[in-house]
């Protein structure tokens, strides 16, 4: 299955989310590449639009391999990769300070709001789901301000990984599961990169969008 774009996937979505419409929901995308996704289906559900901060924990060698995650709760993910390859916990530790600068620099970059989620149901959007560091680390986040249900609404999934987001939540929404993804980009004929200027821009004009 070939998307066209992001637009196109966030309204096949919308398909599979038409009981969430005026259900007060929060629509929580992770950035950068989902937060036009996310918009498209805050505007039609008439929910409130928000992004869940995190960011990866590369290996020490190679900035592509994440051996981690930490969300701008302050809390750390890592994966049995960290300990494998003899990743120090000095290493770590200075990473974890370095990634926390940029969530909190994105944040205000942002123009971020604390949104109340204690009680309330959010949808978390992604582009697509490789190895899931981000997306569970930024379901943690969700769990972590006591949402009441928490759904992940994304178009294409790796079969394994999609298997644990499962477990994880309490509603998962994939449109496209495989066994061979390599990148989420080559689900999408058009598939740019979304900047923070083009992030703020949602977050500060939360009525306007480009749905072609």
């Amino acid at each position: 299955m070939i998307f066209k774009d992001r637009m196109e996937a966030a309204k096949l979505l919308l398909l599979k989310l038409e009981k969430y419409r005026n259900q007060n929901m929060i629509i929580a995308g992770i950035p950068r590449g989902a937060m036009p996704m996310a918009k498209l289906i805050s505007d039609d559900l008439k929910g409130t639009l928000t992004t869940v901060l995190v960011h990866k924990i590369p290996h020490p060698t190679n900035e592509e391999f994440a051996i981690g995650c930490i969300g701008l709760s302050g809390h750390l993910s890592l994966s049995s990769y960290a300990q494998e390859f003899g990743v120090s916990d000095t290493y770590i530790q200075a990473a974890k300070i370095h990634q926390m600068q940029i969530l909190k620099n994105r944040k205000d970059l942002y123009h971020l709001q604390d949104i109340e989620m204690k009680g309330k149901n959010v949808i978390i959007i992604d582009d697509g789901i490789a190895t899931g560091f981000t997306l569970k680390c930024a379901i943690n986040e969700i769990k972590l301000k006591g949402a009441h249900k928490i759904i992940v609404a994304v178009p294409v999934a790796s079969s394994d990984v999609a298997r644990d987001i499962q477990n994880l939540v309490d509603e998962f929404i994939c449109l496209y599961i495989t066994q061979h993804l390599s990148s989420v980009g080559q689900f999408f004929k058009s598939f740019p990169q979304v900047s923070d200027s083009e992030v703020r821009g949602l977050l500060d004009n939360p009525t306007t969008i480009n749905r072609h």
